[in-house]
């Protein structure tokens, strides 16, 4: 096994100090938000009834590579991070592949997820402003789990708007939001004009975050000294999940660890830019020749069937207009998907680098994700997120190809998170219910047809 352990595991004053913004050595910056009445950049003045003053400062930051963390948000880390670099031996031997695999791994924490990260700087910033509560919108779970236990962390009030489908396959997470005191809606409800438009036009609907987006942001903008806050997607999201990939770069130096191909799930984009953010960093530097995979599911394939584009980020059509690889703010994702990853768009920070050829992007059928999280869990021994799995099944493939080729590579991919949450996914695949969906050009203009027609 030679010199490099199972576990990876940094020292607590490794934890890092800053976070690092992408945006500042981009070559090309991505577009700016539009204002959707004036098509016009938005300002921070326009972003700061909806949003945290300094996540919009942050949002707006071209220029520093490095931003300082807050000493507050470096102590609530230490409760989880640094999180273990693993070497997964048991895998490789199960491949019978010569590639060397490693994982990031970020379920340690009682959420399950990397959406702590950001969930915890995001709080304290509204702490910071004197906000009294917050509203969300959660797919999956794992970010409502996240926020609610930040919420309680600071003692502020939380709404969350989770995903129909989502609470009704996964009440046990729903129940862990409740249990650190978040108050959960499912979506789209009646509890907002949003919401009952959006039954109205599609009565029986499972949601789709783009709905619970929409409740939220109504809910922020109509309550006193309330503020909403995002999961993924956002630059600001980005920005702090950078520990991720700051952590795992200290850790392959430290081990002599030189990366071949990196991947990582792609939903809005916030774990996979938080992974790859200091490496692609020195690749637009010239530093490295990295292959970047990013991965998403055959039924929302918004990087690989989408349409770079001006849309909005919620279904409700209340954001400002964001540049991004986009399925259209109307896209609905099958409720057969059990995978998570359910956002019509992508980061547009990850949008723009995907545009000018900084990575590469696949996707696939949810089928062969629990296929591969099930061979993971199996030799690993831990039970991996369906997001995650996005990322396993793209990293055995890349491992089977050095099977075939003899050559030996290094892969190192994100694990998001655990699936101890998913139960209902995993027993659907194990009793071979589950079904996949990939959505016709047809299925896909219904999303276009959405997009705002603007002009550049």
């Amino acid at each position: 096994m030679g010199n490099i352990p199972y576990k990876i595991i940094l020292s607590e004053d490794e934890i890092p100090k800053y976070w690092y913004n992408m945006k500042a050595v981009m070559k090309e910056k991505p577009d700016p938000f539009l204002h959707p009445g004036t098509l016009k950049p938005c300002t921070a003045d326009d972003l700061k009834p909806v949003f945290c003053s300094d996540l919009v400062d942050q949002e707006l930051n071209q220029t520093d590579e490095h931003i300082e963390i807050p000493e507050e948000v470096r102590g609530f880390y230490k409760m989880y991070r640094p999180s273990p670099l693993v070497r997964a031996y048991c895998l490789e031997k199960a491949l019978g592949t010569p590639a060397e695999i490693y994982y990031k791994f970020e379920g340690t924490n009682t959420s399950g997820s990397h959406k702590l990260n950001s969930a915890a700087a995001q709080v304290y910033y509204a702490k910071k402003q004197g906000l009294t509560s917050l509203t969300t919108e959660t797919g999956a779970g794992q970010w409502g789990t996240a926020l609610s236990m930040a919420c309680a962390y600071y003692n502020i009030p939380l709404t969350v708007y989770m995903v129909k489908i989502s609470s009704e396959q996964k009440p046990y997470r729903k129940a862990v939001i409740e249990t650190y005191g978040g108050k959960v809606i499912p979506s789209p409800s009646t509890t907002t004009e949003i919401g009952k438009k959006i039954l109205a036009e599609n009565p029986g609907t499972g949601g789709s975050l783009g709905c619970a987006i929409s409740e939220a942001i109504e809910v922020a903008l109509k309550t006193d000294n309330c503020r909403y806050v995002l999961g993924s997607v956002l630059d600001h999201v980005l920005l702090h999940q950078s520990v991720i990939g700051i952590e795992t770069k200290v850790a392959c130096e430290k081990y002599d660890i030189n990366p071949d191909i990196i991947i990582g799930c792609v939903g809005g984009g916030s774990n996979f830019g938080g992974l790859i953010a200091p490496f692609m960093g020195d690749k637009i530097k010239g530093k490295n020749n990295i292959r970047f995979i990013g991965v998403e599911p055959a039924s929302c394939p918004s990087l690989t069937r989408g349409k770079y584009a001006y849309d909005f980020g919620d279904t409700g059509k209340t954001t400002p207009l964001m540049r991004m690889y986009t399925l259209g703010s109307g896209f609905m994702p099958s409720p057969n998907h059990a995978g998570g990853l359910r956002y019509h768009g992508a980061s547009a920070v990850v949008s723009k680098l995907y545009h000018d050829g900084y990575f590469e992007a696949c996707s696939v059928e949810q089928s062969k994700v629990f296929e591969a999280a099930t061979l993971f869990a199996r030799c690993e021994g831990t039970l991996p997120a369906p997001e995650s799995s996005h990322a396993i099944r793209t990293a055995i493939d890349e491992a089977l190809k050095c099977k075939e080729s003899g050559e030996k590579k290094t892969i190192l991919f994100g694990l998001t998170g655990t699936g101890y949450f998913d139960m209902s996914a995993y027993m659907s695949y194990n009793s071979g219910t589950m079904t996949d969906y990939i959505p016709t050009d047809e299925d896909l203009e219904k999303g276009f047809s959405t997009i705002p027609n603007i002009s550049l």
